[in-house]
Formats: structure tokens, C-alpha cells, sequence
């Protein structure tokens, strides 16, 4: 293997996003080989690794653009931060690279872009380290928020955060957090997400609640003690007074309701 040669890309060269983007949740469907060849040949030099590197952004950014406008209606701002291949990497000649986006991997956050060599005497296969950010308005802590505290309107207010700074989403709406409870103790400058908010129970484990039966033409209410937390919609094991667990669906105030 040469480990001296030295090559040009050509700087126009720019990827097609088509036959590979299918958008699923958010970015999370972009999958798929790339289609999109570039008539190259091997890095060797700092200049050559850094074309490489462009290669694999003008790869990335018109899928990602797209994606971002399909599923966010256009209210995240994308940006694309390149990684640097390893300075010690020597690749043998290469007239055609192809970059593509490796199975189960995510545009979101930290990521990375495949570059491998279609036609020559040796093939290789590369990896480009990216970090996604996709900007847009979200919901930040004003104060500290302690575990269990109730959200007000007053806790948050409105700026533009990365929402791929991590993987769980941006509660985007006043909606969605507004009365929830803080799932562990909160801090100024956080970007409200799903897992830092959970609903505020309706009563707590060994509470005294009612069990309501309906069938028809009839309706039996009976008293128990609830075996876990219970949050409204969601099910909770009643101990009946007489030693019956049932279980059920926590509806408004201490009462769980039970099908027959």
C-alpha cells in the first residue's frame, strides 16, 4: 500500500438525499445505503481528511434539512458539526467513495457518517464523527424545581435550546408540563423533557379509595386500600376489605374503576 499518495476531490461534488431518507419519528427513520457516488481518491493529508469530512456533510445536511422540515414543519433550525477523522489514517487508492449512513444509526446528537471504497485494490471503510443539533423554541427553567414539586407557568420561560442535546424529547407545549410533577429535583437552564416530568398522583400507596363495578343494569361500590401510587389512567392493585386484590383504572379523586 502506498501510504504517500496525495489526491484532489472535487469541491462541488454534493450528495442526493433521495432513495435513502424515510422519515419515521423524528430522524429516527433515516436509514438506509446512500445513493450518491463521488469519483475520488484515499486521504493521506490533513487537507484530504478535511475534504473527506466535507464529503460526508454534503451527504448529511440536505437529508437532514429535509427530514427536519417533513416532521417538525420547519421549526427546528439544523446544524451539522463534522468530526475530524484520526490523523494516523492511511488509505490505499480509491476511485470511487461512497459516504452512507450506517444501519441503526440515528441523525440525532452524536452520530457518525460512513465513507467506504467502492472500486480499487484494497477496499476500506470509514467512519466521520458528527454531532446533530436541531434548533428551536423550547421550554427553559427559570428556578430550581424540587422532586415531586408541581410545574407553574412561571417556572419556564420560552428561548431556543438543541433539542438533540439529549434523546428524550422537548415537551414543546405549556400543555404538556404545566401541572406535572418534577420527577427528581430540577434546575435553572434545563430544557424541559419527557422524562423529567411525570403526573401528579391522585393518591398514594395504602390510601383508602372506592371501587366502582358496572355491568348492566347495575353499579357496586366497594372500599379497598391501594397496593401502589395511583396516577389517572393508568392502573393501580386495590386490596379489597375482604382480602380480594383487584386491579383497575384510577379515574378523578381516590377511585378506581374495574371491568367486568
Amino acid at each position: 500500500m502506498n501510504t504517500r499518495t496525495s489526491f484532489c476531490f472535487p469541491r462541488s461534488a454534493r450528495a442526493s438525499a433521495a432513495g435513502w431518507l424515510a422519515a419515521g419519528l423524528l430522524l429516527a427513520g433515516l436509514t438506509g445505503p446512500a445513493r450518491a457516488q463521488f469519483a475520488v481518491a484515499p486521504a493521506t493529508s490533513a487537507d484530504d481528511r478535511a475534504l473527506l469530512a466535507q464529503m460526508a456533510r454534503d451527504y448529511v445536511e440536505p437529508a437532514l434539512a429535509n427530514a427536519l422540515t417533513e416532521n417538525a414543519g420547519g421549526v427546528l433550525r439544523p446544524e451539522v458539526v463534522m468530526g475530524a477523522l484520526d490523523s494516523r489514517l492511511r488509505l490505499s487508492p480509491c476511485p470511487r467513495i461512497e459516504p452512507y449512513l450506517p444501519p441503526g444509526t440515528r441523525l440525532w446528537g452524536r452520530s457518525r457518517i460512513g465513507l467506504r471504497c467502492l472500486e480499487g485494490q484494497v477496499r476500506w471503510n470509514v467512519f466521520v464523527p458528527v454531532t446533530i443539533k436541531a434548533w428551536g423554541p423550547a421550554w427553559v427553567l427559570r428556578r430550581p424545581v424540587p422532586a415531586g414539586t408541581a410545574l407553574v407557568q412561571e417556572d419556564a420561560e420560552l428561548a431556543e435550546m438543541d433539542w438533540a442535546e439529549q434523546s428524550a424529547s422537548v415537551l414543546a407545549t405549556p400543555e404538556s408540563w404545566i401541572g406535572q410533577q418534577a420527577a427528581f429535583a430540577l434546575n435553572p437552564g434545563q430544557t424541559l423533557r419527557e422524562n423529567m416530568v411525570r403526573p401528579v398522583p391522585a393518591f398514594d400507596r395504602g390510601a383508602q379509595v372506592k371501587v366502582k363495578s358496572e355491568g348492566t343494569g347495575f353499579q357496586v361500590v366497594v372500599s379497598g386500600e391501594a397496593m401502589g401510587v395511583g396516577v389517572v389512567g393508568q392502573t393501580v392493585r386495590v386490596r379489597l376489605n375482604g382480602g380480594r386484590v383487584v386491579t383497575g383504572t384510577v379515574r378523578d379523586g381516590p377511585l378506581v374503576e374495574v371491568r367486568l
